[in-house]
């Protein structure tokens, strides 16, 4: 549990009534791109109008949050990154009423406003006030919630969890189960409806179907559980790092492929071994040549294929136009395409029936003051997600 201090003013009879006020905890800083993160004392002030001050129990650590530290997104600096994370809500401004004090909940990467235009359409999910694309590193207001030393410190994609506290808008908040345990259901909130959804919802993966899986690390790991719960009766995986196919292979891979050990390009040897192609090919790398390998993979006439992972923002993919006449599907995906306050809940629900089982996905667990460790086995490809605890 975090240590911590609430800076106060004077006694108060009724906590729920006194006046909100900074708090001091510990939070992890990366000064300037590729930098080391740093722990480092931080101030959090007290949410404003329409937000949530959350006490931080658990982070995922996420590839998306490897780009931002590598500044291959828009972001600034200094920043707390972070978002795939799950804690208890310690406060809430004026005009929240979706959560509050004692909640358990997710932070959401990707908001559900229920105002825009993705949010009101049926098929959207991008919500117009998600901060990814590009990351401005403030809250709605255009102001920031946390400082360190006297500077202010920007938030990453508005959730920045590497933190014992965060703030975060009350559209990037939901509440779960009362009964969820707190140190695995954060991949709930990014990993698992980002990869399995892809396949179930995204998708609709059929039956009897043959999927190729680029990259086989979290999200890819969750595309594959998807793939296997709908059905498929072949999946192939994809990735240089062989250390993770006997897991692959645990969760549901058939054939696992190495492009760095074949002869020819892993797309020509997709086709050869399926003779047409695959029904459904899923992109989880962020990579442009990952991407092109996984169109080049899929069947001419009726594939589909689906990127998942996010890519440096100035990438440009360029694909052979005669191709896409002969009626294959390139379909981007962000977190499943599920509305997020609407539907993550019901997935921790799914979870807790046993519906779904995120439990391999966390492959290791490790306290917040061991965060460059987490990270080490991040970049050495020995977990599929690494869980901080707080």
């Amino acid at each position: 549990m975090a240590t911590w201090d609430l800076i106060m003013t004077g006694p108060c009879a009724d906590p729920l009534s006194c006046p909100l006020e900074t708090i001091t905890c510990r939070a992890a800083i990366a000064w300037a791109e590729k930098s080391r993160l740093s722990i480092e004392e931080v101030q959090v002030e007290p949410p404003k109008p329409g937000e949530v001050r959350i006490r931080m129990l658990s982070s995922g650590i996420c590839g998306s949050d490897d780009h931002v530290l590598k500044g291959e997104l828009s972001v600034k600096f200094p920043l707390i990154p972070g978002h795939e994370g799950a804690g208890i809500v310690e406060s809430v401004g004026d005009g929240v009423c979706s959560v509050k004090q004692g909640d358990k909940v997710l932070t959401l990467i990707i908001p559900q406003c229920r105002e825009c235009d993705a949010c009101l359409h049926s098929q959207g999910n991008f919500c117009d006030k998600q901060d990814v694309l590009p990351c401005s590193g403030v809250m709605l207001d255009g102001t920031c919630r946390f400082s360190c030393r006297g500077q202010k410190i920007y938030h990453s994609f508005r959730t920045s969890t590497f933190t014992e506290y965060t703030v975060v808008p009350e559209i990037a908040v939901v509440k779960i189960d009362d009964d969820a345990p707190m140190d695995k259901v954060c991949l709930i909130s990014c990993g698992v409806p980002t990869g399995y959804g892809a396949a179930v919802n995204s998708a609709k993966v059929t039956p009897g179907s043959t999927c190729v899986v680029f990259g086989l690390g979290g999200v890819g790991s969750a595309v594959v559980m998807g793939c296997k719960a709908s059905g498929a009766s072949r999946i192939i995986g994809v990735d240089i790092n062989e250390q993770k196919f006997p897991r692959a292979r645990a969760l549901g891979v058939t054939d696992c492929l190495n492009p760095n050990k074949l002869k020819k390009p892993v797309q020509e040897v997709v086709m050869e071994m399926t003779g047409v192609g695959a029904d459904f090919a899923f992109e989880a790398i962020g990579k442009v040549e990952t991407m092109v390998a996984a169109w080049n993979s899929c069947n001419n006439s009726y594939g589909v294929c689906l990127i998942v992972g996010l890519a440096p923002v100035d990438a440009q993919l360029c694909l052979e136009a005669a191709k896409i006449l002969s009626g294959k599907t390139l379909k981007g995906v962000c977190l499943g395409d599920y509305k997020t306050r609407d539907c993550i809940p019901q997935i921790v629900t799914d979870y807790l029936q046993d519906k779904i089982n995120i439990d391999p996905l966390v492959t290791h667990q490790l306290p917040f003051n061991q965060l460059h460790k987490a990270l080490e086995l991040y970049h050495a490809g020995k977990t599929i997600r690494c869980v901080l605890l707080f």
